[in-house]
């Protein structure tokens, strides 16, 4: 035992010494990478920094000829104004020539005299450019002689990029200036000197490219962004440094290096990291490739090492993996037939000895095997069975059966396991209780097969749903779509027009009704309805509803009846859901009745206490439900597809969100239909009674809210903040119709930029969009509330939304914002809030 236990140890500190070394080797193998690819790096900086001052330089010796030519040109137009103050031709005919002395189209020159430009290659409303305010103009003359650059610029006449030099002459208002195209720019040879790939860029001193010698297939504008992000690189200081890299849109690794030329003009050289450290990827490839030969080998030396220790450890990691999980374990000699006990249960341990013949360990669980189960026990279990399993390599195979324990069936769960560990002609048969396991298996099964039914119920109602909703989406959208086309060819036809325009109106706010009720639905699964009580008078509440529905049953030919038996008509509640509720029971009613059909809504008062319940019955003679279908009428997305209702646009929502709204007020709803007869629906609602003092607040409350409906945007200045152009065009104009004074904002920092420049109590109210680029609504508010002017703490915010959820309104305000007003917008209620807020 001793010399085996030495023996470990010397094998554990070998071991310990060769990763030793291993890791010693992969130390010094990185060390000498980073070591390489420094070096390199800081080679390339230095060429690259020294190519970056060769096409400075060149370009400084194309500025001095520029400069130059320009001296001799002023000079020469002075002396001849000097001699005569008329302009004649011969001051086209020398700037024509000095145009010439460079090359066709790589300057334009042109003078100044007298405030009229006289130009080489004249142009076009050249006598009407407004000179004296133009920035190379007013920058030479306060040079005072000097030679002044501007920065690139869109020239107003070719549409191209200019650099403009110019240099004011001797005589009072008198400039001579050249147009520089950085496009026709060549930078000689030096191009051939870059590593291939390479590209040169050049800047004017606001960093905006000038020029570019480049393979990368990308825009300008995406070019400018390299540049940009370069640039700030150059101010942090991070550009100086070795490694330093700026990523393109290309989305590789480039080296770049700067240099910045005398007039401010910046040279930037850039680099692939390729081209710069591929030998150093060859080394690292080759340097890996022999690290991972040899610790493979070194872990093919390791794990034979320990193959030689398995068969030694054999019968104690059977009985270890096994003897925990298994209440018996028999070691199967399918060779010889016979078996070994190595843990048996009471009952066998009683009847047979440790080993024996294979047929009597058979015999004796057949005893205590339920009978049904034993022929297919034997039969699975079998030496020829086991044999051919053995010889397919089948190293677990089992299965369930029921075993006698006393007096009680329990299930069991046998298990045949092979492994090469093993003898060849052996293998292993155990047992193991698993009634627990059996039971939760059979309950997860019928779980699954509820759950699978469910899902198929589910799947094919929401199905059926996406279904109609596809086609009642579309519907309203090609009436949008296809009016608006006929709009657009019709615009001399006023009344044409007007036709249009209404049907759009109402295909807008038919398809506007779907998505209210995809929304509200939603609300009300996530419990998230608001009531909000009030004092109201039942009768007017339900008589306001059925006078909005009276013109189209008009229009339809339908009768639409009422009749009132109430005598309390003052109550405290949410007038608004009781609306909610019947618009959505009128306009089923009034879809499904045929022309000459008629609806009939009727009012009863059931009791009088501290709370009133009010019993309102809609009724129509229209197409009727059929019985299937009346079982299903309240759950989510479930539509009567029966005749004449197929052909019915809606979500299928309605009728739910109805009885989940009446169901939170403590109501209750009933139907009864039957198919060409008509349904009749009953709704029994419980109201709080009003007292004669809370009846004077109501009017008094109505008094202020009538003042209130009075109320308009005459004279009031609004900030609008919207990025969408659409929106933002028809909001102005409605509130320029309502009177007010509108200044626009595209984003939300133009917004806070807006209100800062602005003077104090500029703007009476901000309309602030929530989704905007650059900054969205939330922070832009945030912003305007921490400025330290008095109107910032006090200026009323109206957020401007199309996210009417909870959590998006309880943001706004957070950020300090004083309502919140839906998408699309209703005037009328902005009016309204604004109102409230002054």
């Amino acid at each position: 035992m001793k010399k085996r236990r030495q023996r470990t140890k010397e094998e554990v500190l070998k071991f310990q010494r060769r990763s030793a070394i291993w890791i010693a080797l992969i130390a010094v193998a990185v060390s000498s990478l980073v070591v390489i690819r420094g070096i390199l790096l800081d080679n390339a900086r230095r060429m690259g920094n020294e190519m970056a001052r060769s096409y400075s330089v060149e370009g400084e010796r194309n500025a001095i000829a520029y400069e130059t030519l320009m001296g001799v040109t002023t000079h020469y137009i002075d002396q001849q104004l000097e001699k005569s103050s008329r302009p004649e031709g011969w001051i086209e005919e020398y700037l024509q020539t000095v145009s010439n002395a460079l090359g066709d189209s790589l300057i334009d020159p042109y003078a100044v005299i007298d405030g009229t430009i006289i130009a080489a290659n004249p142009w076009e409303g050249d006598e009407d450019y407004p000179v004296e305010s133009s920035q190379w103009y007013q920058k030479a003359l306060a040079a005072e002689g000097k030679i002044i650059y501007t920065d690139g610029y869109q020239d107003a006449i070719t549409g191209k990029t200019v650099v403009t030099i110019a240099q004011a002459g001797r005589t009072p208002e008198t400039v001579v200036a050249f147009d520089i195209f950085p496009e026709q720019l060549r930078m000689g040879d030096s191009q051939d000197a870059l590593p291939e790939g390479s590209s040169y860029f050049l800047c004017d001193t606001s960093g905006s490219l000038l020029y570019a010698e480049t393979g990368l297939d990308v825009s300008q504008e995406e070019l400018q962004a390299y540049i940009d992000d370069f640039l700030l690189k150059i101010r942090d200081g991070e550009a100086s440094r070795t490694d330093a890299y700026v990523h393109t849109v290309e989305g590789k690794r480039w080296a770049s290096y700067y240099d910045i030329a005398d007039n401010g003009w910046i040279s930037i050289i850039a680099i692939p990291y390729q081209s710069l450290l591929g030998g150093v990827r060859t080394l690292s490839i080759w340097y890996t490739g022999i690290l991972t030969v040899f610790l493979i080998l070194f872990l093919m030396m390791s794990a034979r090492e320990k193959k030689l220790d398995r068969d030694v450890k054999r019968t104690n990691e059977t009985v270890r993996v096994l003897g925990n999980s298994y209440y018996a374990i028999y070691r199967v000699d399918f060779s010889n037939r016979t078996y070994d006990m190595i843990k048996g249960s009471d009952y066998v341990r009683r009847r047979i000895p440790p080993q024996g013949d294979y047929g009597l360990l058979l015999k004796t669980a057949g005893e205590v095997i339920q009978p049904d189960a034993f022929e297919d026990f034997c039969s699975s279990f079998s030496i020829e069975n086991i044999r051919k399993l053995v010889s397919k390599r089948t190293r677990d195979y089992g299965g369930d059966f029921k075993r006698l324990f006393g007096e009680e069936y329990r299930w069991v769960n046998v298990r045949l396991l092979f492994d090469e560990s093993l003898n060849p002609e052996e293998a292993v048969l155990c047992f193991r209780e698993v009634g627990e396991e059996k039971e939760l298996q059979l309950r997860q099964i019928q779980l699954l097969r509820e759950s699978l039914n469910a899902a198929k119920e589910s799947e094919e109602s929401r199905n059926s749903f996406f279904s109609s909703m596809s086609h009642d989406m579309r519907t309203p959208l090609n009436a949008i779509i296809g009016l608006s086309e006929l709009a657009k060819k019709h615009t001399g036809q006023p009344e044409q027009m007007k036709e249009y325009l209404s049907k759009i109106n109402y295909s807008s706010k038919q398809l506007l009704g779907l998505i209210n009720d995809i929304l509200e639905m939603a609300r009300l699964e996530n419990g998230k309805i608001h009531f909000d009580n009030r004092h109201f008078n039942v009768r007017k509440c339900i008589e306001d509803c059925l006078d909005l529905f009276q013109p189209q049953a008009d229009e339809e030919h339908k009768k639409l009846l009422r009749n009132f038996e109430i005598t309390r008509e003052e109550v405290y509640g949410d007038s608004f859901r009781l609306t909610q509720i019947l618009n959505n029971l009128l306009s089923n009613a009034l879809k499904f009745t045929g022309p000459g059909g008629q609806i009939k809504v009727g009012v009863k008062e059931l009791e009088q206490a501290e709370y009133v319940k009010y019993q309102i019955t809609v009724s129509d003679t229209g197409a009727g439900m059929s019985e299937e279908f009346l079982d299903k009428i309240f759950v989510p997305y479930e539509r009567e597809t029966r005749f004449g209702a197929r052909n019915i646009s809606g979500t299928g929502l309605g009728m739910p969100i109805t009885k989940n709204i009446i169901s939170q007020m403590n109501g209750e709803i009933t139907v009864k239909s039957k198919l060409g007869e008509g349904s009749t629906f009953t709704v029994t609602l419980p109201f709080k009674g009003v007292s004669t003092e809370a009846k004077q607040e109501k009017e008094r409350n109505e008094n202020a809210e009538q003042k209130e409906k009075e109320e308009t945007l005459e004279g009031k200045r609004i900030l609008l903040a919207e990025d969408n152009e659409i929106n933002m065009e028809i909001a102005c104009e409605l509130l320029n119709l309502q009177g007010a004074q509108v200044t626009q904002a595209w984003n939300g920092r133009e917004a806070v930029e807006i209100f800062e420049n602005s003077p104090e109590y500029s703007f009476d109210v901000i309309l602030m969009d929530m989704q905007m680029p650059e900054m969205d609504g939330c922070e832009a508010a945030r912003r305007i509330r921490r400025m330290k002017r008095p109107d910032g703490k006090t200026v009323p915010i109206i957020a401007v939304t199309a996210n009417a959820f909870a959590e998006d309104l309880a943001a706004t305000t957070a950020a300090g914002m004083n309502a919140h007003i839906s998408k699309p917008i209703d005037f009328k209620l902005l009016c309204k809030t604004i109102g409230e807020l002054q």
